[in-house]
């Protein structure tokens, strides 16, 4: 063997042992403008030593502010994606992007490795109200983008319609949206925040196993 043809067989190993890795994820959600929360969970996703931080929306408490909410994080160097929930708008989403060099996950999607993830925030209730089709809508944009690869994650801060879920609230229906788009994308893993009751439910819909993070948050590996 050549060096040039060893060199060669040596990029294309380290090229498929790195789209196989796993990747390491800390998702959670509600926040609600706790900055010793944030904190902590930036703390967390430190030391677990995760590649990515996902956050599901309810960020803040009704916009009353975004002060030490993701700068936690990003001193820490830890690559953050984001979506607004029902307590703030979207614009209030893009403000934190923009100023943390963070993503904004609501109608777009992004590839780490070969993991595609996809997501839309807002609920169909709050401050950031969505109709259900605009939410579907939303989904199936990012989703397009990532069809193609392997595995997929999706991201909403509301939970499906028909989830165990609703059972733990008689104030927040399940997004019959999300649901359509778990059924027509077949996602790996959906994860949600919303309600609070809930936090660390797991269930499978379909072949989606659906996950609250809630406000501890919740190590996933893909």
């Amino acid at each position: 063997m050549t060096h040039e043809e060893k060199v060669h067989k040596d990029a294309s190993e380290a090229k498929e042992q790195n789209e196989h890795k796993k990747l390491r994820i800390l998702a959670a959600g509600d926040i609600h403008g706790d900055t010793s929360l944030a904190e902590k969970l930036a703390q967390r996703a430190e030391k677990e030593k995760v590649d990515l931080v996902i956050l599901c929306g309810d960020i803040t408490y009704a916009e009353r502010s975004t002060d030490n909410l993701i700068g936690p994080f990003v001193k820490r160097k830890e690559k953050v994606l984001l979506i607004p929930g029902n307590h703030e708008t979207i614009a209030t989403t893009d403000f934190l992007s923009e100023l943390y060099g963070v993503k904004n996950l609501h109608g777009y999607s992004v590839k780490y490795n070969d993991v595609g993830i996809f997501g839309a925030g807002g609920a169909n209730i709050g401050l950031f109200q969505l109709e259900e089709q605009e939410i579907y809508d939303l989904l199936k944009k990012g989703f397009d983008k990532i069809r193609y690869l392997g595995k997929k994650i999706m991201v909403t801060h509301v939970h499906p319609q028909g989830s165990k879920m609703e059972k733990f609230t008689s104030i927040f229906p399940g997004s019959t949206g999300v649901r359509k788009a778990i059924e027509k994308f077949t996602p790996d893993i959906l994860l949600c925040s919303h309600v609070h009751e809930a936090e660390g439910i797991e269930e499978m819909i379909g072949k989606t196993k659906v996950i609250n993070v809630g406000k501890k948050g919740k190590i996933i590996e893909l």
